[in-house]
């Protein structure tokens, strides 16, 4: 083991192939379903939404697909990002645990949404797409597409949740400078919002919402629009995998293979980015590590969540797929991690969690941000609030690896910055925070407004 707290890569190590969990996993993800007819979806209604190449990645069980090189030379102006050791942090906690973190706020927009944004785009241009539409609740996915758009010559609207639009300003402007256009969600612009603002004109938004809105725009546009998502769906994930393949060679620097990976979940992509790779050495070559995935309790579709066929957003637009789900009919809380606000979990891990092959926990607000406070006091690097969940769940580990007295690796993905959340840490430094633990017989309530699937 080096005494070294630094792990980079050269460009020359940049990942050429994106890999594919569906290639291994002894667990299939449910057929995907038509919003309208219950029958598992064509290519022809997927195509309204998505160019041919993304659907193809959708349903693929290639085990490696190569990553085009004009995505690879976007990748490279922060790809590859740096791996950490907190060695900080374990003195301050006084564990005999190692903690390292995967560094994605390197990139240029601040989070890992950049590493499906470019190829999405790029996807989109080579179809010949001209613009396309996407939802965003923290405003890191609206900020890398804005860019990927930018980089491909896409306009681009982006529909955010009105919570985050009021809480995360900044963010709006930095996707404005790009040349997108955003819109507080729900808003007049649509069918669907203009119906929720009749009902209520102070609806607070959530991604379900955002979601319907920006479906129904590229739905409607006769082809002029795509839509782009920046999770749950398997394509997504699979973008993300370049950052475990490169923590797979960055903790070989280290002279250490990790006992446990964490990275924080809304829909999935930032943890299975960093835990596939992983999982693949367990199902493949003999390897043990545990995946944990991080969610608050204010939004815990694993943890109470139901495993059932459900709709990807709140108009019963998006297709149906099976997924762990509060019910697309959730309402969120106004936690300040706006990222992790979604009703569902990507098909392909919530798959993965009901067979036992991840782990999953719920932590609550308060905890996290004073994680992610002494994780900065330690380490200097200030968190988003998405990933502050991660560090609660790695300190919780390396707290648990002193009272046992155990050496213990722990590896999470430090999924973006949090510079553009002042706001939140403001309010938690100062107004204090408000603990939320989403009622379990909110769910079943919900359960009962679920499409009704013959499969």
């Amino acid at each position: 083991m080096t005494t070294e707290t630094r792990f980079n890569l050269t460009q020359a190590d940049l990942p050429k192939f994106w890999y594919n969990i569906n290639a291994d996993s002894p667990v299939k993800p449910a057929p995907v379903l038509h919003p309208g007819t219950k029958e598992p979806v064509t290519p022809d209604f997927l195509s309204v939404l998505f160019p041919m190449d993304l659907i193809l990645q959708e349903i693929s069980t290639e085990r490696y697909i190569e990553i085009p090189e004009e995505v690879r030379e976007i990748y490279k102006l922060w790809r590859p990002t740096p791996l950490i050791r907190a060695a900080r942090l374990e003195k301050e906690l006084g564990t005999p645990a190692h903690i390292y973190f995967k560094y994605e706020g390197a990139s240029p927009v601040g989070s890992h949404k950049s590493n499906t944004a470019i190829p999405q785009a790029f996807y989109n241009k080579i179809a010949g797409t001209h613009a396309m539409t996407t939802e965003t609740g923290a405003g890191q996915w609206g900020t890398a597409l804005a860019m990927a758009c930018n980089y491909f010559d896409l306009d681009l609207e982006v529909y955010m949740v009105k919570v985050s639009y009021g809480q995360k300003p900044y963010r709006r402007i930095f996707m404005e400078t790009f040349g997108a256009q955003v819109f507080a969600s729900p808003t007049d612009r649509t069918q669907y919002g203009r119906s929720l603002l009749a009902e209520n004109p102070e609806n607070p938004g959530s991604l379900g919402i955002a979601i319907s809105e920006a479906v129904e725009v590229a739905a409607l546009s006769e082809g002029k629009k795509k839509y782009g998502l920046g999770s749950v769906l398997h394509h997504v994930l699979l973008h993300q995998s370049v950052i475990g393949e490169e923590s797979l060679k960055q903790m070989d620097m280290a002279g250490e293979y990790p006992d446990v990976v964490i990275g924080c979940v809304g829909g999935g992509s930032n943890f299975a980015g960093i835990a596939f790779p992983f999982l693949r050495e367990n199902l493949k070559n003999g390897q043990r590590t545990r995946l944990l995935a991080v969610e608050p309790t204010a939004t815990p579709s694993l943890t109470k969540g139901v495993y059932t066929f459900d709709y990807g957003d709140t108009a019963q637009m998006a297709p149906i797929v099976k997924m762990h789900t509060l019910g697309h009919t959730f309402m969120p809380p106004g936690i300040h991690a706006g990222g992790l606000r979604y009703h569902g979990m990507a098909p392909t891990l919530s798959a993965l969690y009901d067979a036992g092959l991840v782990e999953a926990v719920a932590v609550k607000q308060k905890a996290t941000f004073e994680a992610a406070v002494q994780f900065t006091k330690a380490e200097g690097f200030i968190p988003a609030p998405e990933s502050a969940h991660a560090i609660r769940a790695a300190i919780d580990e390396a707290l648990d690896a002193k009272a046992k007295g155990e050496k213990r690796v722990i590896l999470f993905n430090l999924s973006g910055h949090g510079h553009f959340d002042m706001v939140s840490y403001e309010r938690y430094l100062h107004e204090g925070l408000e603990d939320y633990e989403y009622p379990a017989e909110a769910v079943q309530d919900a359960m009962k407004d679920l499409p009704q699937v013959s499969l």
